[in-house]
């Protein structure tokens, strides 16, 4: 029985039409609702469009030749009665024009039309994948309106599976094969239909999970689907064509098709098991049995795991809240539970005696490095802190900005202390105390100190230094409260600055100063020291000496005020104090006395003698005069030979004295003892 295409042509132009309306509308509501999902549903939905297309020529040319035929016969029966219009067979095929077409069309049109289809399910699936058409389009981070778009997106999945199931039990006839690729492409859309509409009422119930999914399947599955369209356009080249037998359209896809025609996996699976084992194993009864059952059982099996969703077991250390339709309805302990099935009950279990542990100030993995030098990146990435440096600003020049960089790895353990409070106070309490923790250590960072001089008098010791740990122990502190002001339910159980350390691209600077500072701190202990020396060896101890110091700057405050009475007391009691004082103080003092002693009776004894002299000087000018001469001579000559040569005024001899000195003894000069022999 021959088919009419005119009813597979109206079909195909009503699944046209409900596709234009489905891309449409799925586009229009997904940029409404802001739901990515949707909105890349619409382009999976226009490539179906697109085949939906090339089908309403392929028919509507099949009708064309259909009529043809139809008045070729009519004509053909003219010819046998002799008619005006009888011509011969070669008129007769000359005048079959819409046949020719439509042998054209489907040799070179829809190979070519699926090629062009291919190339834009490539293209878009790229594009929507790496998000270039994304720019266009609102922000995506919050859908909105999701209970009315799942069930927008429901009743939309329900017609296209109803057309979608009419259109491919038309395509069983041989005449209307060509409206399973549409079929194919509808059951597609309902598909992902259902699944979004499913995923958005339970991103309702803040689980977003599908549609994340959803936003990476409906992009691979179009360029899957371009991928197996030009596979089948080329494999169609090489394929070959039986006369009569039914040409699969490049644009059929054989992976939709498994979903759309289950059937024919379970065919095609029986013809190998025939051909292995070399019998119609498909035609026992246990496999008959069997081909009738699986459908059955598998839906068995899918409701018996679906029915185990009505129980739940909570862990040792572990708590959990049933939420039934959104509310919280009971807490559960360790132990099995009973509870409607999902999605009527969910249930959320978190450990609450379990330490989980969250890590700031650095992301990814630790480097190879053993040791934690400074010079060295500990981890993928480190970030960097700002602290306040003190310095003065005199000294500052134009535009310094009195702040230094450090990283710091801080490891923070944590318990949940109240599920409750964990779970709905705030849409991710991990990522809020997360943010916390890096709030708090950004804070308390910008009034930390890192100068590593401590030698001032200053209780706020350095991050690079013994403050480590007050700084942890202050850091643990602000988080827990702030955690308990933002109502988190956790308990901070321990908090380690575990690494703070210079960014490696300025160490060396760092040790640069700090070197300097351990300098000025050696200088200054070892003039400390020497001070503390010279006061112990002065006054015997520190103690003593400062209260001398103090007693003597009284005694002259009270001198410049005019205070005597106060001066005369505080001066006595200044003698009395240094002479109690025991060491070098009392031995300056003593030699400061006899020193002054001795100085006045030296003056004394110089004056007495000046008397004396004046008084010999008075008596006889000449005589003094001469005896000072001799006596300065006396004095001056004491280590010179001197020769004394007595003569007469009137002596007329030439004394000559031989004045150079002899370095070796004369024989002649030696008294050898020979004249007394």
């Amino acid at each position: 029985m021959n088919l009419s295409p005119r009813k597979a042509k109206t079909v195909s132009v009503i699944a046209f039409i409900l596709s234009l309306f489905f891309f449409a509308f799925t586009l229009v509501l997904g940029l409404f609702s802001q739901t990515l999902a949707m909105y890349l549903l619409s382009w999976q939905i226009l490539s179906g469009l697109l085949v939906w297309g090339v089908l309403i020529v392929q028919f509507y040319q099949r009708t064309l030749a259909e009529q043809e035929k139809l008045d070729v016969s009519q004509l053909s029966k003219a010819a046998d009665q002799g008619t005006i219009f009888s011509g011969g067979a070669d008129r007769m095929a000359m005048m079959a024009v819409a046949q020719k077409r439509l042998a054209f069309l489907e040799k070179w049109v829809v190979p070519v039309s699926a090629i062009l289809i291919a190339t834009y399910q490539i293209v878009m699936g790229l594009l929507l994948f790496k998000g270039k058409v994304l720019d266009m389009s609102p922000a995506w981070s919050g859908p909105k309106h999701l209970l009315l778009s799942a069930v927008l997106m429901a009743a939309i999945s329900f017609i296209a599976f109803l057309f979608s199931r009419y259109a491919t039990g038309m395509s069983a006839e041989t005449e209307w094969k060509p409206l399973r690729a549409g079929g194919s492409y509808l059951l597609a859309t309902a598909l992902l239909g259902f699944s979004l509409a499913i995923s958005l009422a339970l991103a309702q119930f803040k689980h977003s999970q599908g549609l994340v999914v959803l936003n990476y399947v409906i992009p691979l599955l179009l360029i899957v689907l371009g991928v197996e369209v030009v596979l089948n356009a080329v494999l169609d080249i090489y394929r070959p064509r039986v006369a009569g037998q039914y040409s699969r359209a490049a644009f059929d896809s054989r992976i939709l098709g498994l979903f759309n025609e289950p059937g024919g996996i379970l065919h095609t699976v029986s013809h190998t098991i025939d051909y292995q084992f070399g019998f119609q194993v498909s035609q026992t009864w246990f496999y008959k049995l069997l081909e009738k059952a699986v459908f059955p059982l598998i839906l068995f099996a899918l409701l018996i795991l679906y029915l185990m969703s009505s129980f739940v077991v909570i862990g040792p250390g572990q708590a959990g809240v049933v939420e039934r339709y959104g509310i919280a309805v009971r807490d559960l302990s360790p132990g099995l539970y009973a509870k409607w099935p999902w999605p009527i009950d969910i249930v959320f279990v978190h450990p609450v005696d379990r330490v989980q542990k969250i890590t700031i100030g650095y992301a990814g993995k630790q480097t190879d490095e053993k040791a934690f030098l400074w010079g060295v990146k500990h981890y993928e990435e480190e970030y960097n802190l700002l602290v306040a440096v003190q310095t003065d600003s005199s000294d500052d020049g134009d535009g310094a900005v009195p702040v230094s960089i450090v990283q710091a790895s801080v490891p923070v353990l944590y318990r949940i202390s109240d599920v409750r409070k964990y779970i709905y106070n705030h849409k991710d309490s991990r990522e809020l105390l997360e943010a916390i923790c890096y709030r708090e250590l950004t804070r308390y960072a910008v009034s930390a100190k890192i100068e590593t001089d401590d030698t001032e008098s200053n209780s706020q010791q350095s991050l690079l230094g013994a403050g480590r740990m007050a700084a942890a122990n202050e850091l643990q502190r602000r988080i827990q409260d702030a955690v308990d002001k933002a109502d988190l339910g956790v308990e901070i159980i321990l908090l380690g600055l575990q690494g703070v350390h210079p960014p490696p691209e300025v160490t060396k600077e760092y040790q640069e100063v700090i070197a300097a500072v351990q300098e000025k701190q050696a200088i200054v202990l070892t003039a400390l020291a020497q001070k503390n020396k010279i006061l112990t060896e002065l006054g015997g101890s520190i103690a003593k000496v400062d209260a001398l110091y103090d007693l003597a700057l009284a005694f002259e405050r009270s001198k410049e005020q005019g205070d005597t009475q106060k001066t005369e007391q505080l001066r006595s009691e200044l003698q009395t104090a240094f002479g109690s004082v025991q060491g070098n103080v009392f031995r300056i003092l003593r030699q400061a006395e006899s020193y002054a002693f001795e100085q006045v009776n030296l003056a004394q004894g110089e004056g007495l003698r000046f008397d004396g002299q004046l008084e010999a000087y008075h008596a006889w000018p000449e005589f003094y005069k001469k005896l000072q001469r001799l006596m300065t001579l006396e004095e001056t000559l004491e280590d010179v030979r001197k020769y004394v040569v007595v003569a007469e005024n009137e002596d007329a001899l030439v004394y000559i004295v031989d004045l150079q000195e002899k370095l070796t003894q004369s024989l002649y000069d030696m008294d050898l003892g020979l004249e007394e022999n």
